[in-house]
């Protein structure tokens, strides 16, 4: 696997195509532990086009299945591991996985699923060299590992998977296989924050009933969530410790600060009609790096609603253990 401890993959700095003629995905590497790398992708790099531009790798949603599997294969040897990606359904059941499953979610031309597709809204391996995926554009995904037992496990954390218990699961598949989840670290990948999901008084109410803490008012002034809030819950009923939990927010600000100028990020804010067209005013709104409404660089589907659009794209969040 390529070191990325150190290193953006930014599209100014390397050459724009792979060997094989693929635009190179644009990405944020986090250290987490000494050999567990989470990588989060960004909407820049890819061959998707429309709403889907430019890195879309979720195959659920009426994008060209071929861009899709292109963006995956780029990705795939970008992060120079194979794919474990699962059929997310807001749920709480998480998996073991033992092997690349790289075309979850993705039809043939008659429409029929190909592929090895599990449903499931986390995975846990045991696995060196294998990059358990959770999509994401608003839900937040949460990326753990025991690096002394060799456990790594990702969890996608929608508002119905943290009522469903998805973290609970994926940490208790995790102790199975030999975690201790005193041991386990964790990060909280892209989300949409608290300020900006905007629920309603009912579901807000009762998020907040099952997640003290979590009840915010957004800045379209009506009641929301926070699902970070949640999630720090969730971890902490699980036995992971607070402590434990390290912030990507450092390396997502330097990130997004790096490519504030980035050519290929400025097109798609002049044409993606999901805010303002110019870059730089784009980023001067941006309050929370980690917020993927606020953020140009992930997909969102809140943003895109708001946009009054029919589809978006999906990033991924990667965690591989060397």
């Amino acid at each position: 696997m390529a070191d990325f401890d150190n290193e953006i993959l930014n599209s100014n700095e390397l050459s724009p195509t792979d060997d094989q003629g693929r635009p190179i995905p644009v990405t944020i590497p986090i250290a987490l532990a000494p050999g567990v790398t989470v990588v989060y992708t960004t909407r820049l790099g890819g061959v998707s086009a429309g709403d889907f531009a430019h890195l879309n790798l979720g195959g659920k949603m009426g994008d060209d299945p071929d861009a899709v599997a292109a963006n995956r294969a780029a990705l795939a040897d970008a992060v120079g591991a194979p794919l474990s990606l699962v059929s997310q359904v807001h749920s709480g059941v998480a998996v073991e996985v033992d092997g690349p499953n790289d075309l979850s979610g993705t039809k043939d031309a008659d429409g029929a699923a190909t592929g090895r597709v599990l449903e499931a809204d986390g995975q846990v391996t045991t696995q060196p060299g294998l990059a358990l995926g959770m999509f994401a554009a608003d839900c937040l995904p949460v990326l753990m590992a025991d690096p002394e037992a060799g456990v790594i496990g990702a969890a996608h954390c929608g508002r119905r998977g943290l009522e469903r218990g998805v973290i609970g699961a994926t940490v208790e598949l995790m102790a199975l296989k030999g975690a201790d989840p005193a041991r386990i670290v964790a990060t909280l990948g892209p989300a949409i924050c608290g300020d900006c999901y905007e629920v309603g008084d009912e579901i807000a109410d009762a998020f907040d009933a099952q997640f003290p803490g979590s009840f915010t008012l957004s800045r379209f002034g009506k009641p929301g969530i926070d699902i970070n809030h949640a999630a720090m819950l969730e971890l902490a009923k699980a036995g992971v410790p607070a402590d434990n939990v390290v912030s990507s927010r450092p390396r997502v600000n330097a990130a997004t600060q790096y490519l504030e100028a980035d050519p290929e990020l400025a097109a798609l804010c002049a044409e993606d009609g999901e805010g303002p067209a110019d870059l730089a005013e784009r980023i001067g709104r941006v309050r929370h790096s980690m917020c993927t409404l606020e953020n140009p660089l992930w997909f969102s589907h809140r943003r895109a609603a708001l946009a009054g659009k029919a589809h978006e794209g999906r990033m991924l969040a990667l965690i591989v253990r060397a």
